[in-house]
């Protein structure tokens, strides 16, 4: 071994040891963008501009009018862990600030070509420092500026060839930039924002005060599609808070592309906050689709180390199941007003209302279509008991106009039946149009579930067992979860490899197809998994037992069943949408209804 070929240890350079970091800390523009925002909000700052060409390699500029820096602060910005967010360590545990590592300008600076312009607040004049990949910047010069700071930066990665390959086109690094702008937009309502690329300006917020203004942002930055289904969320519980927008469950997207979480003004990703959110939905909402919410956690700053990630993207809980146990009960217990007689409709089909022609026969008929394309099962007919709850003897249907408009309920009252899957009633506003499967399906669930958790759900005995044929592999399950079985009233017995025998069922499924029902609820267990976890899945299993127990398609039902089945479904939590998240009702509104048949033109 040659001594003179091993290497020694030595210092590196301090230009080379800020383009290490920036490694961690700027990976593209938007990872600029995002560090010099960050220190515009952290600086108080209520107006922000931000200025790019092709896509921020060329040129980023941002101005802010926060409080500014000393001049004989200017130098010390530029070097690395220099920052006035924290002193020492215990200021961590009680961080709330954005930015705190004091790298982003040292980092930035060793790739670009930077100016920096501030005036501090108590200054009468601003000062600029500029740094070209240097490792001196030059000394403070005086210029006219108005209070705040101004950053510049020119040819990113110019100095670092290596790094400048990896960006993609300007399209691409454009919308990272312009996704960073809105998700801090969204962070602070407070503060205005102003986004120009290559001198075309893309985004421009006011303060927005009130939830009206802030709704009008979130519109402006993300579409009507998202505010137009909001569930507004203000609540609190063991000194945190959770406030913003959570979208109804019959709006839901195929990707996660719409959910932003904020923890003390900080976006994050974080699996904790992603599993108790999808909790929340589970009893709402299909498997393979995503909710969109815009979130707001308060919580003591020393009960989350933001500092687990270089990003500062992803966060750590002291109390993580309280953290968990509070965020899925606000949900749920706001997702459980979602019935006709607390919110709007969960769909509303609108007439453009500047309709040049007759309307086609195809847009007529399309808030039915769009309904009768569901996948409509098959099963036989429940009593006519299980849908009323108590006798009525009106048959005929009720005249709205002779009612008072404040007796007349959110759903109205049953006129016919459509192809026997629709109910079709009038209210007020004027037609309402439910799909009496699903739901009934959601009041039979609704119903189930309170009997099991109250452990009152009520049992028949057979005079005449039932005989079911299932697999040696099924059979097994049925063994291992009889106390599971029996817990939800039924008593099966094992007579064979491959046959069960059913001896007793809950009352509301006396007339279910009993062989069918077992086999499904034997799948949704061999699903889920032997194991204790089951009883944490029982709304899955719950869900199947009331599909069994519903009305089915092509029964024909009374005027008296069909109110009956309204009014349940005003008193119904969750009855907007059925128990795999599709509406349950919609709506036409007279005004509507004058449109599409040209009335009043």
């Amino acid at each position: 071994m040659n001594a003179q070929n091993i290497p020694s240890i030595h210092l590196l350079s301090t230009l080379v040891a800020n383009q290490i970091a920036a490694g961690e800390v700027v990976e593209r523009p938007a990872s600029v963008i995002k560090e010099l925002l960050e220190n515009s909000l952290d600086a108080q700052a209520d107006h922000i501009e931000i200025d790019i060409e092709q896509g921020g390699v060329a040129l980023i500029r941002v101005r802010d009018n926060g409080f500014g820096i000393r001049r004989d602060e200017l130098l010390l910005a530029l070097n690395r862990h220099a920052t006035s967010k924290i002193k020492n360590l215990d200021d961590l545990e009680h961080l709330n600030s954005l930015g705190f590592r004091g790298e982003a300008l040292a980092s930035i600076a060793s790739i670009s070509r930077l100016c920096l312009s501030s005036r501090f607040y108590e200054d009468e004049r601003a000062y600029c420092i500029r740094l070209d990949g240097q490792e001196k910047p030059t000394m403070p010069e005086p210029l006219a500026h108005p209070i705040g700071t101004t950053i510049e930066i020119r040819d990113l990665f110019y100095n670092t060839p290596a790094r400048r390959k990896f960006l993609r086109t300007e399209k691409t690094e454009f919308g990272h930039v312009h996704e960073i702008i809105k998700r801090l937009a969204l962070s602070r309502f407070q503060v205005s924002f102003k986004l120009t690329h290559n001198r075309k300006t893309l985004i421009s917020c006011k303060i927005a005060k009130t939830e009206q203004e802030k709704l009008q942002r979130i519109t402006l930055l993300y579409g009507a599609d998202f505010t137009n289904h909001v569930l507004k969320i203000q609540a609190e519980s063991d000194d945190m808070q959770l406030s913003g927008w959570i979208t109804q469950p019959t709006f839901s997207r195929s990707q996660p592309d719409m959910q932003y979480f904020f923890v003390n003004g900080r976006i994050v990703r974080d699996k904790l906050i992603n599993h108790a959110i999808r909790q929340a939905y589970e009893d709402v909402l299909y498997s393979n689709r995503y909710p969109s919410y815009v979130l707001y956690f308060k919580i003591d700053p020393s009960e989350v180390d933001v500092n687990v990630h270089p990003n500062k993207s992803e966060v750590r809980f002291s109390q993580a199941q309280q953290v968990h146990h509070v965020i899925v009960q606000i949900l749920q217990e706001r997702l459980a007003q979602t019935s006709p007689a607390t919110c709007e409709p969960p769909i509303a089909y609108v007439i453009p209302p500047d309709t040049p022609n007759i309307p086609t026969y195809h847009n007529i008929e399309r808030p039915f279509a769009a309904a009768i394309r569901e996948t409509v099962e098959t099963y036989q007919a429940l009593q006519p008991s299980l849908l009323l709850e108590e006798p009525c003897v009106e048959e005929q249907p009720i005249d709205i106009e002779e009612q008072s408009i404040n007796t007349v309920p959110p759903l109205g009252y049953a006129l016919t039946q459509l192809h026997g899957v629709y109910i079709l009633a009038e209210n007020t506003e004027g037609l309402i149009l439910v799909d009496m499967h699903a739901a009934h399906e959601r009041i039979t669930y609704e119903q189930m579930k309170s009997a099991w958790q109250s452990n009152t759900l009520s049992a028949q005995i057979l005079l005449v067992p039932i005989s079911v044929s299932v697999s040696k592999h099924e059979a097994d399950i049925a063994e291992e979860q009889v106390e599971l079985f029996n817990l939800l009233g039924f008593d099966i017995k094992r007579i064979s490899p491959e046959t069960l025998v059913v001896h007793q069922l809950p009352f509301l499924l006396a007339n279910a197809n009993v062989p069918m029902l077992i086999r499904d609820v034997l799948t949704d267990l061999s699903h889920l998994g032997v194991s204790p976890r089951l009883q944490e899945n029982m709304q899955e299993i719950l869900a199947t037992v009331a599909c069994h127990t519903s009305v089915r398609a092509n029964r024909h039902l009374s005027i008296s069943e069909m109110n009956a089945l309204l009014r349940n479904m005003e008193k119904t939590e969750r009855s907007n949408q059925c128990n795999h998240g599709r509406p349950t009702w919609t709506h036409l509104s007279l005004k509507e209804l004058d449109r599409l048949f040209l009335r009043g033109q």
